[in-house]
């Protein structure tokens, strides 16, 4: 089967053609970076009118870099949840509208499913295993028992840690895209410079939780007080030290849930799936398989989309025409599969 996924969630506008969930065929992705530098973050409007001018050509290419016609493809997915609501209709109704014409089956994916799927599509694993899902808009530990069911066991109470790296960024003048930035820059600096505020959140309930709101504050407006005097005041010094306390964050509570659920392969997914800060810390414990998929997988991209509307469709799942956009999804709480 021959699947075109379409992904539009937020500010790259992207078409792959996958294979039986596996095999990428062709796989496009225009990045708006430049249009967004200027203003330091994604402008919603900008994204959306974006989208609306490159859909048709980014979709067109990926079919000629896969050599194929529209009518060899056997179905059409497109992302609908979550991100930027303007984003997400102009993918969603490019696909269905194209869906319909052909009359081919469609079907809409969550966003989030797709960047734990991406790993999927460079080798088999199997389930279950633990998920991580780090990116601008999310951060969640959770048990995958297959590839719609999550069982979700922490999350962030606040703050994204891809939002952190961002507004970090941004209130420096450091550049756009935040988190790259950040990981370029922390690889010339020492992470002894700052000993930044871990949040403790001891409540039973937030046994996996992950807090970076008080971890921005402190780099942003209380630097001085964490600083380290025998290092120099600089970006780089500054980036390391934010970066390691960022990421060990993120594993103290990823290891907790590792030893507590006895499972020993991780697949991480998302932006933030690309620092190499984070993804050295989780080699280090050789213990744990930990797999993490290419770095042009990690970011938004239409292969990780298809290559999960393979499963849906195999199993004879569609959607509804009347199927709409949706810039949030419920709420994420402990124990509970999406």
């Amino acid at each position: 089967m021959f699947v075109l996924g379409i992904e539009s969630s937020c500010d790259e506008t992207a078409a792959a053609i996958v294979e039986d969930g596996h095999k990428i065929i062709s796989n496009v992705v225009a990045t708006q970076i430049p249009f967004h530098q200027i203003y330091k973050g994604v402008v919603p409007e900008i994204a959306s009118r974006k989208h609306a001018e490159w859909i048709l050509p980014v979709v067109r290419q990926a079919l000629e870099q896969a050599n194929m016609s529209l009518n060899q493809v056997d179905a059409i997915a497109a992302t609908n949840r979550p991100g930027l609501m303007g984003s997400l209709l102009v993918g969603l109704t490019f696909g269905k509208t194209l869906a319909w014409s052909l009359n081919k089956p469609f079907i809409a994916i969550n966003h989030m499913l797709g960047h734990l799927y991406a790993a999927h599509l460079v080798q088999d694993i199997p389930y279950p295993y633990l998920g991580l899902l780090v990116s601008g808009g999310h951060t969640i530990i959770c048990k995958v028992n297959g590839f719609d069911d999550l069982e979700i066991l922490g999350t962030t109470v606040d703050d994204s840690v891809g939002e952190a790296f961002d507004k970090v960024s941004k209130f420096y003048g450091l550049g756009y895209p935040g988190g790259v930035v950040i990981d370029n820059l922390a690889k010339k600096g020492n992470a002894e410079a700052a000993h930044f505020p871990v949040p403790k959140l001891d409540k039973e309930e937030h046994r996996y939780d992950v807090s970076f709101s008080g971890l921005k504050t402190a780099v942003i407006q209380q630097r001085d007080l964490f600083w380290n005097d025998k290092f120099e005041k600089t970006n780089e010094n500054m980036c390391a030290a934010f970066q390691e306390t960022a990421c060990k964050t993120i594993t103290s509570r990823l290891f907790r849930a590792v030893e507590d659920t006895g499972l020993k392969t991780v697949v991480a997914g998302g932006g933030v799936a690309a620092n190499s800060r984070l993804r050295e810390l989780l080699a280090e414990r050789k213990d744990i398989n930990c797999i993490f998929p290419p770095l042009k997988l990690c970011g938004d991209n239409g292969a990780m989309i298809a290559g999960v509307a393979y499963h849906f469709l195999a199993r004879g799942d569609r959607s509804p025409w009347n199927t709409t956009a949706s810039a949030r999804i419920p709420q994420f709480k402990r124990g509970l599969k999406r």
